[in-house]
């Protein structure tokens, strides 16, 4: 499944959009960043996210903050953003630190501007399917799914993880396209049952290659989530490719279609606020 060739459609149709309503209100949709230290993955991510935002039509407006920023002083940043009209999504890069409450943080940020999918408010939007915003990743699986039009109703899922931002809230999103979903994680038994039984497998759990290509079942749609050291994803690709009938690769599958959902996400909100 080509991540990369999606993703890139999606941001000229986002850019298009973007254009569009600059033209027809004056508003130019604005992305904020928010990081905090100076870790350099979290760097070269966000640098990353800026020059997709160029290539979208979106404006990027970085805020970045010492490393010994408390987690009052960070919703305070968060807060004064929400309540900024020039402002329409904000994106907290995370981890944030050990030492800050992320849930607090991420709660600061209006759910109008929620482009990332991080609040309880875009949690129970994912869980009632009303209207919102969704997890970029799990939006970007789900836009994946939907291109290559893997029916999912009646579908046994099987999603293997359980993160706030990626296991809980895609399975919600495949619940809502009437899939039967099972959720497994670190503390499961038998894992491998399990993902032997799935019409659908979705991993993200962060492990390299714990979903081994001989536990796939024949013809079963595989989308691995994972990013781990030296390019490897949380499935066994080679051997797993073999038995799937469809397969995301890493990198080029999942990854670029979350900043290509976060982009689009922006444009969506920017549209929403110019329409008061």
């Amino acid at each position: 499944m080509d991540g990369t060739g999606l993703a890139r459609r999606l941001v000229e149709e986002t850019a298009a959009r973007a254009a569009a309503l600059t033209r027809r209100t004056g508003t130019v949709p604005c992305l904020a960043t928010v990081l905090v230290g100076d870790d350099p993955a979290s760097v070269t991510y966000v640098r990353m996210k800026q020059n997709r935002s160029a290539k979208a039509g979106v404006l990027s407006r970085h805020v970045g903050l010492p490393a010994d920023t408390s987690t009052a002083e960070l919703v305070d940043t968060l807060t004064a953003l929400s309540h900024d009209p020039n402002v329409h999504g904000i994106l907290l890069q995370h981890p944030a630190g050990r030492h800050i409450d992320e849930r607090a943080a991420f709660e600061a940020i209006a759910p109008e501007k929620d482009v990332d999918g991080v609040t309880m408010h875009s949690f129970a939007a994912m869980g009632f399917g009303l209207p919102g915003f969704a997890s970029c990743t799990p939006g970007g699986i789900m836009r994946l799914l939907a291109a290559y039009e893997v029916e999912l109703a009646g579908k046994h899922a099987v999603v293997v993880g359980r993160s706030a931002i990626l296991g809980k809230p895609v399975g919600m999103l495949l619940l809502g396209q009437d899939a039967t979903v099972t959720y497994c994680h670190s503390r499961t038994a038998n894992l491998s049952a399990h993902v032997r039984e799935a019409d659908v497998v979705v991993a993200a759990v962060g492990v390299p290659e714990l979903i081994r290509g001989a536990d796939v079942k024949p013809g079963a749609v595989v989308i691995d989530a994972g990013y781990n050291p030296g390019n490897v994803g949380d499935v066994e690709f080679e051997a797993a490719r073999i038995r799937a009938g469809l397969i995301t690769p890493v990198p080029g599958g999942v990854g670029p279609m979350t900043i290509a959902v976060l982009l689009a996400q922006t444009v969506d909100a920017a549209e929403r606020q110019s329409a008061g």
